[in-house]
């Protein structure tokens, strides 16, 4: 998983796929991940608190 360069320059809003926060644009310390050929980012509550799974590449749903 990495963050995607190009969305972080747009001013889109990003909604965590996990918990709906939104943010403008991609937050540096959101993570990106593409499951099933679409991106899905998360927050960074999110993401600390699913880290080992998301470290061991496990899809979101498995989280």
């Amino acid at each position: 998983m990495q963050l995607n360069p190009e969305a972080t320059e747009t001013a889109e809003p990003i909604t965590c796929a996990r918990c709906g926060t939104t943010a403008d644009g991609a937050p540096p310390t959101w993570i990106c991940s593409v499951e099933n050929g679409s991106r899905r980012y998360f927050c960074d509550d999110c993401a600390r608190a699913n880290i080992r799974a998301i470290e061991s590449r496990l899809d979101s749903s498995w989280w």
